[in-house]
């Protein structure tokens, strides 16, 4: 009988009592917590920090038998107990008490546990730093784990005076950490992100960062070598219920949820999209479809970003996450959407989607953004547009170019014509590409798009408050078919003009080369 999926379980008692599928990481833990002290670690939601935690919980507790035939149980002294101070600000209830309130609430919760007198009259700081002191005293040095300690910045990035206060608060609660060194025995902060001007970054710098370490890239998230043993059980079924064969399933597993990178040597799969996709038996845009910051479109309307693939920065771009100065990108990689590709010789990344799944998810997002409809819209949309030119239907396809850009209200558009008309152009046809061969470009001197069908070629140039007799004139005068002139299919050259005015597609010609 196959175990139980655990999609959604995040405490490792939990996981191995419901005899749940567990991908075996305790030689990796073993590791980390032999190594050294101070951690921090910053992944993307699902994947895995919660129970990471949990799991690092149980160890310290002492808790043997939820180890059994893992790689840890006879590699640990099980008789070496510590107290474990374990806060998840993802369940803290701040945003009904405030941050300060519900800290104190959790700090008095686990004083309790203890049976420790603590006095709740005093500052935060106060009453975390006497607790660690007394149960260093009472049962031993404390093991603490803070798992999601962003969470009160990240809920509030579209109000940033509300985070900014949420920042002195943890400004506050973290500074007694330093001074605390002799009770603590161990110490793994996680999060989405690495903000600045949070006093854990500043005040412990004896605080190792593991984020684009090697020692921690593959620590969460699946290996190809995790997924092949221990989803080897479950993959039968879904090659029947899909009629694909075992290397064929492998091959669209990778392209769909494989490609996270930190240390630019290990490829992990997102565990959340694999566990659900076996669950589901079939691909979808699990992790994407389980939430979508809500700043995000903000950021990108601010900077005019429509397209996230293919960016080139530098390390200390990939750490700046300040909330005054927010930038896109970091957040996009810190947030999973982005992910190391390759290095240059000057020590500069490329980053790009990760998979299928965050780059198709991340286009709906995008062209509903941009062009004011529903994600639902998105695809089809796009699908009409791959069936015109399937079709040989020009002016099909050009119903569906106005289509795109019939949604976005007047007043907002004219004020923004320039990156509107750019942003829908390259994310509709960089779109279609995920369903046929289609390139869009954005460099001067190249064809603005190439539609390949089994039957034509399409060469496609727009222009914006000229002409359509322009376009074409440019389409031949640089002869942008020269370059498929030994592709046997016929060239279709079509010179399309969008009128911001009308806010839609006024004039287009169509013609076949020679």
């Amino acid at each position: 009988m196959l175990q139980r999926l655990p999609v959604g379980i995040q405490t490792f008692s939990e996981l191995r009592s419901r005899d749940c599928l567990y991908v075996d990481k305790t030689e990796a833990i073993h590791h980390l917590i032999t190594l050294g002290k101070y951690f921090f670690l910053s992944r993307p939601r699902r994947f895995g920090k919660s129970l990471l935690l949990s799991t690092i919980k149980e160890i310290y507790q002492g808790n043997r038998a939820l180890f059994d035939g893992l790689w840890i149980a006879d590699q640990w002294d099980w008789g070496k107990v510590h107290p474990v101070i374990h806060l998840s600000f993802a369940s803290m209830g701040y945003r009904d008490l405030g941050l300060d309130a519900a800290i104190r609430l959790q700090l008095q919760s686990l004083a309790n546990d203890y049976g420790i007198h603590s006095d709740n009259s005093g500052s935060i700081a106060r009453i975390f730093a006497e607790l660690l002191e007394k149960l260093a005293k009472q049962h031993g040095n404390v093991v603490l784990l803070i798992d999601e300690y962003d969470k009160p910045l990240i809920d509030y990035l579209d109000d940033i005076p509300q985070a900014k206060a949420n920042q002195q608060v943890m400004k506050t609660f973290y500074s007694v950490l330093k001074d605390s060194d002799p009770h603590l025995e161990f110490l793994l902060i996680t999060g989405v992100s690495k903000f600045s001007r949070v006093s854990i970054f500043s005040d412990l710098n004896n605080l190792f960062d593991l984020t684009m370490d090697y020692s921690a890239a593959t620590l969460l998230g699946y290996t190809q070598t995790e997924l092949e043993q221990y989803f080897e059980p479950y993959m039968p079924a879904v090659q029947k219920r899909l009629k694909v064969d075992r290397e064929t399933l492998l091959g669209q597993l990778r392209y769909w949820y494989n490609g996270y990178r930190w240390d630019l040597e290990s490829s992990v799969y997102n565990p959340y999209s694999i566990l659900s996709f076996f669950q589901a038996q079939a691909f979808r845009n699990f992790w994407f479809e389980s939430g979508t910051p809500t700043f995000l479109p903000k950021l990108m309307h601010r900077d005019k970003v429509y397209r996230l693939d293919k960016f080139k920065v530098d390390e200390l771009m990939l750490g700046n996450y300040d909330l005054e100065t927010l930038q896109l990108i970091p957040v996009m990689f810190q947030t999973g959407y982005l992910t190391l590709q390759s290095q240059d010789k000057h020590g500069m990344y490329w980053l790009d989607y990760p998979n299928r799944e965050v780059r198709r998810s991340m286009l709906i997002f995008l062209m509903s953004e941009w062009a004011h409809v529903e994600p639902a819209y998105a695809t089809p949309m796009v699908a009409q547009l791959n069936d015109a030119f399937d079709d040989n239907d020009v002016p099909a396809v050009i119903e569906v170019m106005k289509t795109v850009f019939k949604k976005i209200p007047y007043q907002i558009f004219i004020k923004d014509r320039e990156a509107y008309y750019h942003s829908l152009i390259y994310l509709t046809f960089f779109y279609l590409g995920q369903f046929a061969q289609a390139e869009v470009n954005e460099n001067n001197g190249r064809v603005d798009c190439v539609v390949k069908t089994p039957t034509h070629i399409y060469i496609l140039e727009f222009k914006l408050d000229k002409t359509a007799q322009v376009a074409m004139a440019q389409i031949k005068g640089r002869d942008y078919a020269g370059a498929f002139r030994d592709d046997p299919r016929p060239k279709v050259l079509v010179g399309i003009n969008f009128s911001s005015e009308l806010k839609s597609v006024d004039d287009w010609v169509m013609e076949v080369a020679p």
